[in-house]
This record gives structure tokens, sequence and C-alpha cells, in this order.
């Protein structure tokens, strides 16, 4: 299986997503009349029109639709090369009635050209051999009997139309199928052939569904994130606690900070007294507690007051026998 098929290869990825909502405005566009026919065109080649198209069939078969992928690019076919089937027989086949390369008739029982895919109810028909003249092929009865027969057979029919540009398979095609989806790609798809292409369409009496704009340049890091919304919302909340838990802690060092400032620049001497007594009291709470400690302290309190008191008695006599010598 081609790497191309992402939506089978990778059904969780954001590009399958994609084309699952894809899938999914196909249908809500067409809840009046029941979709059986869809046609896939774009404007030039290489705007993705066949990746476009294998994976969105293989969205509407996961949805457990009956599914038959038909590739009417006769000219340049890629489907068989998608899926990993036979190029041969194919839809030119069917149509022309034999094979060009052995030039035998080939029978026109459907089983022989409808191919299994490893995809559960998905069927592909190929494009079959080159044919000298495809639009032909397309806008005879036959092509609409098979469309007809197909519908029996299955819930939806899917064409890979050609690029409507350079040829007009698909605008033939238009006309005979329920809707029709044009796949431009991003920064290179012109305006006026837009244009040009969707009135070519409508004049012919085809519906358009849409416009799928393929090819956008998406950033790695917008495309690691999952498109499930609860890792979204968990990376943001993950975000909002660092941010919150970072902002207190600066808020903490920041009140630490103007704490150390008034320690040691107050503003006014009324603060510096207060501040000086509570220190003071600090400091005496740090100082040991035991029984022990504090009668040493008292002890030594007492000593010094006794002492002061002897010093003071001292000079008080010293003072009064001066006194007496002076008046005799």
């Amino acid at each position: 299986m081609k790497k191309e098929l992402i939506a089978y290869r990778d059904p969780k990825s954001p590009v399958s997503e994609v084309f699952r909502t894809l899938r999914t405005n196909i249908q809500f566009m067409n809840t009046n009349n029941k979709l059986k026919t869809l046609l896939i065109t774009s404007t030039l080649p290489n705007e993705g029109k066949s990746w476009v198209t294998a994976n969105l069939a293989i969205t509407f078969a996961q949805a457990g639709k009956r599914v038959i992928l038909i590739d009417a690019d006769m000219r340049k076919g890629r489907q068989y090369h998608i899926f990993e089937v036979s190029p041969r027989p194919g839809l030119s086949n069917y149509l022309s009635g034999f094979d060009t390369n052995t030039g035998e008739e080939i029978s026109e029982d459907l089983a022989n050209y409808i191919q299994e895919t490893e995809i559960p109810n998905l069927y592909v028909i190929s494009a079959g051999n080159i044919p000298p003249n495809p639009s032909e092929l397309l806008i005879s009865t036959k092509m609409i009997n098979l469309i007809d027969r197909l519908k029996e057979l299955c819930d939806l029919i899917i064409i890979d139309g050609t690029p409507c540009e350079l040829v007009t398979d698909s605008i033939i095609l238009s006309r005979i199928v329920d809707s029709t989806v044009i796949v431009t790609e991003h920064k290179q798809t012109k305006k006026d052939d837009l244009q040009k292409i969707v009135t070519n369409i409508q004049n012919v009496g085809g519906k358009i569904a849409g416009i799928v704009l393929n090819k956008i340049p998406v950033s790695a890091k917008k495309y690691e994130q999952s498109y499930y919304y609860g890792s979204t919302a968990m990376t943001a909340q993950k975000t909002r606690g660092t941010r919150f838990s970072q902002t207190n802690k600066s808020k903490n060092v920041q009140n630490k900070m103007e704490d150390m400032k008034r320690r040691v620049r107050p503003e006014n001497p009324q603060i510096a007294k207060v501040q000086q007594e509570e220190m003071q009291k600090e400091n005496q709470d740090e100082q040991p507690k035991s029984l022990e400690n504090k009668i040493k302290i008292e002890d030594s309190e007492n000593i010094s007051l006794e002492k002061t008191t002897d010093i003071l008695n001292q000079i008080n006599a010293y003072l009064d026998e001066e006194k007496k010598n002076l008046s005799n």
C-alpha cells in the first residue's frame, strides 16, 4: 500500500481528519438528493487531484459505504499505481470492447473490471489502455449504462477525472454525475482559470459541490499539534500553571527584597526605633532558654549591680571628707 493513502495508513493524523471533514461537508450538501456519483477534477495537472480522490474514497469506505472508484483519466491514470492493482482491463477496455494490446474482444462482465483493494468496502476500476478517442468513449451511452449498473452494486461512485484546462473529459462527465469537486493548488491555480472551469461545468448543466485548496504550506510546529482538542488544552493548562508558579516565586522574592531594604534603610525614626526593638527581641529570643543559663544570666546581673553600689558609696564618702577639710 502506497504512502499516498494517508487516510488508511495513519487514520488519526490531522490530514486524515481533514479528509473526514471534507466527506462530511459533501454529505451535508446533498441531504435532499441522495449522493450516488461524485466527480473529482482539477484545473491543471499536478494539483493533487488523484491523491485527494483516493483518500476521499477511503474515508467514505471507512464510514461503511460500499465505494467504487473509477479512474476516468484514460490518458494518464494513476489509481492503479496508488492502490497497487492491475492497470488493465480497465475503463477504456470496457467502453471500447477490446484490448488494444492484443486486439481481442473483451467480455462485458463487470466482475472482470472491478478490482478489490486492501481497504474494506473499496473497489477500483483502473483506466485501462490509452485509447485514441477518450472523449468519445466518455460521451457514449455505454458510459451512462455503466454508471447505472454500478449504482445497483454500491453506495457511492467516485470518479477521478482529467484536468479541465487541457481536455474536456471531465466537463463531459460533470453532466452525468450528481456533483463535482474541483481541486486547486495553493498559489499555483489562477483565479481566471478556475472561474473558467466553473463556468464551463455550469454551462453543461453540472453541479459543483465545492473547491478543495491543496498543498497549503504548514509549519512543523503546527503540524506537531494533534487535532485532538484535549492535548492542546492540557498543554495550555500546563503553560498557565508554570507561569502562575513563576509569578508567585517572583513576588515572594520581591517581597523579601523590600523587607530587607526596610531593615537597612528605615523610612522614618519611629519605624527605625520599632524595628530596633523588634530586632532586640528577636536576639533575646535566640538566646538559650535553659534554666541553668537563665540563672547564670541573673547572677551576672546581680553581681554587676552590687559592684556599682560599692563604687558609688566610696565616691560619696570621699566627697564628704573633702567638705570637712575645707570647712576647717
